[in-house]
Order: C-alpha cells, then structure tokens, then sequence
C-alpha cells in the first residue's frame, strides 16, 4: 500500500479564525457504556461521530444494546440507546469484537461482556495487539470471569460471561492506565455487591479521566466514594437513564488553539464549558506558560500568541502532550515535559516518535525516563509521520503551520476522533486570508 502525504498547510501570517469542534470522545463513549446498562432508553444529543465511536456503537450492538440515530438539533443525529435486555444470552456462538484502535473500546466492553451470558472475543488493529491489556484481564478473573487469552496481557482475547457478576475487592495495577480503573467503574453498579477497586503499583496516570467517570455515575445515582487515594468503592444499584448533550472535545481543541502560537496570531473557540471534567480544560493553564494570553469570556475561549513562543516546564499532559511537544519544538527555549512515561502504550510509542519526527525535522529533542527534553532548533521541511495514531498526525500540522513544506503522513488517521480535521484546518488557515483580503480591499 502506497504511504499518502498530506501537505500541511502553511501560513506566512498569524491567524485570525474562530473554530468549533466535535464532541468529546471521552464523554461519547462513556455515556454510551452506561446507556446500555441503564434502567431504561437514554438520548446523546450531538454525540462524536468518528471511528472510535463508531467501534463502540458496533460493539454495543453486538452485545444487545439497540442504538437508534435520530434527527437532532444540529447537523450530527442524536443517538437513543435502549440497553442490553436482562439476562441477555447471545445466540451466535462467539461474538466478535473489532477494538480498532480505540482504547475505550478494547477497555472499557470486556467487563460489560462479562455481564452478558456467552463468549464475546475482542480483537483490534495491529497496532492495538501491543497495547497494555493485562490488568483488565487480572481484574476481571479476580472477579470469578474466565479470560481466554495468550498469558501475555494483549489482545486478542475471549471474555466468557456468565450474565451476572458477584463484585467485591479487587486489586489493579493501574499505572500504565487510567482507563483500566474507569473501565471497572462503568459497569461496577451492576454487581451484585458492587465494588471495591484497589489500585496498586506506581501512580495512576491522567486522573482527570477517572475523575470524570466518577462524575459522570454520580450524575446517574451511582454512590461513589473516592475519599481514600487509590480506592474506589461503587455501591451497588440502578443507573438512570438520562438525555445529555455532549460538550465537545477540548483535547481536540489543543491543535487549533496551538495553531494561534504557531503562526504568532489569534484562535477562537466558541462554546467552551465553564465547568468541565476534561482534561482538555488544562490548555487554559499550558498555553499562558509559552507566553500565550488566554481569556474565557461569554462560552467563548480566546487565545493570543505573545511576542514569541517560552519553552516550559510542565507535568502530566497527558492526551495533550503531542500538541504540547509540537508548539516545545517551535519554542526559542528549552522545554521540559514530564510524568508522561505512560505514553509510551498508547496507539503508538509517542514519546520516542515525537522524538523521531522532530529530529527528522531538524529538532532537538531526547526522551527522558518519563518524558521529553526539547531544545530550540531551527526545523526544515520533510515528512512527518503518523504511525496511525490521530495525535501524532495534529501534532506535525501545528509544526506545519510555522515550517515551509511539512507532509504529514496518513492525516486519515485523524477520523479516530475528529473525522472532518484535514478540511477543518484548511478552513481555519483560509479564514485569515479571507480577513486579510477583506482588510485590504477596506483600505482601498
């Protein structure tokens, strides 16, 4: 198969544009999740609709959730999802579960398969065969669940459920994931005895996340207590249904609000939460500290390139630190970035691929032991690669914005999360040259 290159767009002047995003994959799927195992027929109004989502509505459907798209205020269809019917026994022998390369689906649909009766097998893209998976596995069998897999922690494997689950104490080290905490607590209420997950091991990354799934059950009546760092304890009990209106997707936000730093000029985004529990969130912190000035005024978030991109000092950017590592690179001082080990499971090693793009470049960067060390460099045109994972693929076409002649390598696989990204980002570049024109013929 022939490698296609996208030339990123590149603009001589500072943007001028306002930009909306998509919904929030996180949110999507989470919300999906509990539809299915709720007490009665839920609505996602304005839901993500990308691969990833897609891969959990397939997989929902699988297991006996009916999930109908209906016409919704917007140009996205609402989804209404009635859930998983009781004692659901499938009657095909062995479902088939397609992960892609969706870490919500190959984490968060292995314990809801053991709610239902029968063998449900999970697989996934190429790439997802070496993502952690191990403490899924030990979960679920410290639990009573009989796992078929290869002994190794990595798909593919075989969930047989038995359409019910006891619960009770469990230990997990969660220290290569989040979502392996969250993917327990999502379905937690429907044990009989609910349950108590115990992380052990290292610290547990991205927190935000599990902060958010335990938002998102209390929402629904689910009691949650947190108060003991590194213990959960979910009591057991219905999950109401519920409408919501999903907010959208503030990590896929980083690339364009980056795109103000790159250029030296202003990107708007409009409808952005006062209250949220994305980690997106945290770009009103990251980006004041390479000098950016960001206001949050009527929904609407604003950000101002300074005089020239600092480099910085930050820790646990999580999800957000290819976009992070990408403005680093265009920095005029050393930037460090750090508590981001876990990166190296995620759709790809990112730590040593950003290393690798940004060199071939003409960079300067170097993996630490938990992290990034990134030195100012004068960057070149060349291709930068994706290695199908979507925020790799941002990441080259914010250095593409301030570098001539930067080819980004399969931008398709930013349909992970935000399918329209490569017409979107000409649209933002497009917008300051229509400013610009208007501007000039003003002063005509």
């Amino acid at each position: 198969m022939t490698a296609s290159y996208w030339p990123a767009p590149f603009s001589p002047t500072p943007l001028d544009a306002t930009v909306t995003i998509p919904a929030s994959k996180s949110l999507t799927n989470r919300y999906l999740v509990l539809a299915a195992i709720a007490d009665g027929e839920s609505r996602l109004r304005a839901p993500l609709q990308s691969r990833d989502s897609d891969l959990m509505i397939g997989a929902l459907r699988a297991m006996g959730a009916k999930i109908t798209e209906v016409p919704g205020s917007g140009t996205v269809p609402d989804l209404v999802i009635t859930p998983i019917p009781a004692g659901f026994a499938h009657q095909r022998g062995t479902i088939s579960i397609d992960c892609g390369l969706a870490g919500t689906v190959m984490r968060f649909v292995p314990p809801l398969a053991a709610l239902v009766s029968g063998a449900v097998r999970f697989d996934g893209d190429p790439a997802a065969l070496v993502r952690p998976m191990g403490p899924i596995v030990v979960a679920l069998e410290g639990l009573g669940v009989r796992v078929q897999d290869g002994g190794d922690g990595f798909l593919p494997f075989t969930v047989h459920g038995k359409g019910f689950l006891e619960g009770g104490h469990v230990q997990v080290d969660a220290g290569g994931s989040s979502q392996f905490i969250s993917a327990m607590l999502l379905v937690a209420p429907r044990f009989a005895k609910g349950l108590h997950l115990e992380h052990i091991g290292t610290s547990v990354p991205s927190v935000d996340h599990i902060s958010m799934t335990v938002q998102i059950l209390r929402s629904m009546g689910v009691v949650v207590d947190d108060a003991t760092a590194n213990h959960w304890i979910v009591q057991p009990g219905p999950i109401a249904a519920f409408d919501v209106t999903l907010e959208q997707d503030l990590s896929n936000a980083g690339p364009f609000l980056a795109a103000a730093l790159a250029t030296g000029g202003t990107v708007r985004i409009p409808n952005w939460p006062s209250n949220t529990t994305q980690v997106g969130d945290k770009w009103r912190e990251i980006l004041p500290q390479f000098g950016a000035t960001v206001t949050l005024a009527d929904g609407v978030l604003t950000v101002t390139a300074g005089p020239e991109i600092r480099g910085v000092d930050i820790s646990d950017t999580s999800e957000l630190a290819p976009s992070t590592a990408a403005i680093c690179a265009l920095a005029t001082t050393p930037s460090r970035l750090r508590g981001i080990s876990h990166l190296r499971g995620h759709e790809t090693d990112r730590l040593a691929a950003l290393v690798a793009e940004i060199n071939a470049l003409g960079g300067n960067a170097k993996e630490t032991e938990d992290g990034l060390i990134i030195n100012p460099a004068p960057l070149r045109g060349g291709v930068f690669h994706s290695y199908h994972d979507h925020r790799m693929a941002t990441a080259g076409a914010i250095i593409g914005l301030a570098v001539p002649g930067v080819e980004v390598e399969n931008i398709g696989t930013t349909a992970k999360t935000m399918p329209n990204f490569p017409s979107m980002w000409a649209a933002m570049v497009s917008q300051t040259a229509a400013v610009n024109t208007a501007a000039a013929e003003a002063e005509a």
